[in-house]
């Protein structure tokens, strides 16, 4: 697949599933949770994300937990791939440039933590 920016839920799916195995709907709720509820994957959008993010070898599916008295147990874990690991950390990377950069030029205000380090970081780099 080519390098090209992440679609918006591709790049949700992987940071949901970086450190934990979740099968659908533990993904549509963990998105909708660390997106603070606006960003709702409704099964189509979650299916057709899931399947080009494998075909793309980012995610790969996994053999969940067992669960005692459910003999058919259809639902399917995914977790993410060393490769999908790096595609996520250089989309990471890539916006923490934008944020260090919007620093730079004093769009947005410090307001401690990680705005605080970046701050830090881009009057590092004036001197």
């Amino acid at each position: 697949m080519e390098e090209t920016l992440l679609k918006p839920q591709w790049f949700q799916i992987l940071l949901a599933l970086a450190d934990k195995e979740l099968h659908g709907l533990g993904i549509q709720r963990e998105v909708l949770r660390q997106t603070d509820d606006r960003m709702r994957l409704w099964p189509r959008m979650l299916y057709g994300s899931l399947q080009s993010l494998s075909e793309a070898g980012w995610i790969e599916e996994r053999q969940g937990p067992e669960a005692p008295g459910l003999e058919e147990d259809r639902r399917r874990f995914y977790g993410l791939t060393e490769a999908g690991r790096e595609r996520l950390a250089e989309e990471l990377r890539r916006m923490e440039s934008y944020l260090r950069l919007a620093h730079k030029r004093r769009v947005l205000p410090a307001a401690g933590g990680l705005a605080q380090d970046l701050q830090e970081a881009a009057q590092g780099e004036k001197g």
